[in-house]
């Protein structure tokens, strides 16, 4: 049966009904044994294979083969005694789950490098599914390496866990089937947030609850990740933000201008939809996420940016590698080019290709130059008129390096720059005449983004303590006006591409 099948080009997304559906069935067989922490674990984990199964065919296998080698390392780490073997060890496991993301992620990325600049002559192929192709039998094509779903994801926290365990961070000792548990829950499986080992699995011995106000929480985070990414993210991407940087040039400056910040706005949307429905999900089943984004257009530096987007990466990043670098212990010479190749990693984490390195490269050389400034940002910042400046420079700066993220290729990404510098403000009424209905959706929404805080948590709250009519009332809305604008085309979410 195709429910059951996995369907290449149709994953499965929080955006179709079929999630929900799913998401239904796995609930009612929870709800009924949601006390038996064991059982409503194992049946978790088993949904959540099957959810990545539906997300990524086969590659399921390969979730299962870094489920087992890395639990297995990390029970060699504890049982060994001798530290510089225990530091081999830890060595080799990072190997060995660098080698998988590194032989999906980046073949392509090297094989160009050797034979643009070495006269190499090397054409890809699937060397694992040749393998099991000889070995099993199977058809597999072994012309094309295929990008898993998640992948970044999950290694991150793989690697995470095996660095915790190799520090003694992680008290408990932990069996295989919550370890399962905790690398494949399917709510944050593919497009994150990267959760620690230390803040999951405590929750794990934790009996079931969900309270009203957090099944009231849960409502308004799904309708508001479904707001995001359907309402905002998706509509601007497909009625406006797509074309123009398809073809920059056939569009006046205008026009690439506000692409530019119809990006900024689309890819904040779409991955803070994702994580304000992962977070959601699995608050129903009594594990709390970590937030993920903290309003990060309200930034009045690069430092700050990086304090409020994609949190569990930052601080992953800073955790993981800044820090055992030296972090700012060695000077401010070292602390500079540790934060140069933190970034650069993190560049290149997003994907295989010199413009992400080039993304990570700048943001980490901003890192620096924040670092240098910090006395002069520091006395600005205590005016009003000092915490606009810098937040309005730190948003351009952001947004125009969000160019070379969405930009097919380096040209592309060059020639939006150039016709967006071009732009003559006399020109911007015939632009919004013509996309009117897109560049509103992307100015209520930054207006949105732009709310203060508290009026933002005020909001929250007047919906969660409404009553229940009220809250039936405004998801028969919410659904009513996402079904009608929602695009017929699959949009799968942005970061599902890392």
């Amino acid at each position: 049966m195709e429910v059951f099948s996995f369907t290449d080009g149709k994953p499965l997304l929080f955006t179709h009904l079929y999630f929900w559906l799913f998401l239904l069935v796995v609930l009612c067989v929870f709800a009924v044994i949601k006390n038996k922490l064991k059982l409503s674990h194992l049946w978790l984990l088993l949904v959540s294979i099957f959810f990545y199964y539906k997300s990524s065919g086969n590659f399921v296998f390969l979730l299962l083969t870094t489920t087992l080698l890395t639990y297995g390392f990390s029970r060699w780490i504890d049982k060994t005694r001798n530290q510089k073997i225990k530091k081999l060890i830890l060595f080799f496991a990072i190997f060995f789950d660098c080698a998988f993301l590194l032989y999906f992620k980046y073949t392509y990325f090297f094989i160009d490098i050797a034979n643009t600049y070495f006269s190499c002559k090397i054409k890809p192929l699937d060397y694992l599914s040749l393998f099991s192709n000889n070995t099993f039998g199977t058809v597999f094509s072994i012309d094309k390496i295929i990008l898993p779903v998640g992948i970044s994801f999950y290694t991150f926290q793989a690697i995470s866990f095996l660095v915790d365990k190799y520090k003694k961070q992680l008290g408990v000792r932990i069996g295989l089937l919550d370890f399962a548990f905790y690398l494949t829950f399917f709510p944050q499986l593919v497009a994150g947030p990267i959760v620690r080992a230390d803040i999951f699995f405590p929750q794990i011995k934790e009996k079931w609850q969900l309270s009203k106000f957090d099944f009231s929480l849960v409502i308004f985070y799904i309708l508001n990740g479904l707001t995001k990414k359907i309402f905002v993210a998706d509509y601007i991407s497909v009625n406006f933000v797509d074309r123009i940087f398809t073809t920059p040039d056939a569009f006046s400056p205008a026009h690439n201008l506000l692409a530019t910040y119809g990006y900024t706005l689309q890819i904040y949307c779409d991955f803070s939809g994702y994580t304000d429905i992962a977070i959601a999900v699995a608050l129903v089943f009594g594990f709390h996420l970590p937030m993920n984004f903290l309003s990060p257009y309200k930034a009045t530096t690069i430092t700050d940016f990086w304090h409020r987007w994609h949190i569990s990466l930052s601080t992953w990043l800073r955790d993981y590698i800044y820090i055992p670098l030296g972090g700012n212990r060695k000077g401010k010479v070292r602390q500079y080019f540790n934060l140069m190749i933190t970034m650069l990693v993190g560049g290149f984490w997003h994907g295989a290709n010199l413009k992400f390195i080039f993304w990570g490269g700048m943001h980490g050389l901003l890192l620096c130059i924040d670092k240098l400034l910090k006395p002069l940002t520091d006395i600005l910042l205590k005016k009003r008129l000092g915490v606009f400046v810098m937040a309005f420079i730190t948003f351009h700066i952001v947004n125009t390096l969000w160019i070379f993220f969405r930009a097919d290729n380096w040209d592309l990404a060059l020639q939006v720059i150039r016709k967006a510098s071009q732009t003559d403000f006399s020109t911007f009424p015939m632009a919004f005449v013509a996309y009117w209905k897109p560049l509103t959706v992307i100015s209520v929404a930054l207006v949105i983004h732009l709310l203060p805080r508290n009026f933002k948590l005020l909001y929250r709250d007047k919906f969660i303590t409404m009553p229940l009519w009220c809250k039936i009332i405004s998801i028969v809305i919410v659904v009513f006006v996402l079904v009608q604008i929602k695009s017929s085309a699959i949009v799968p979410f942005i970061y599902f591409q890392f």
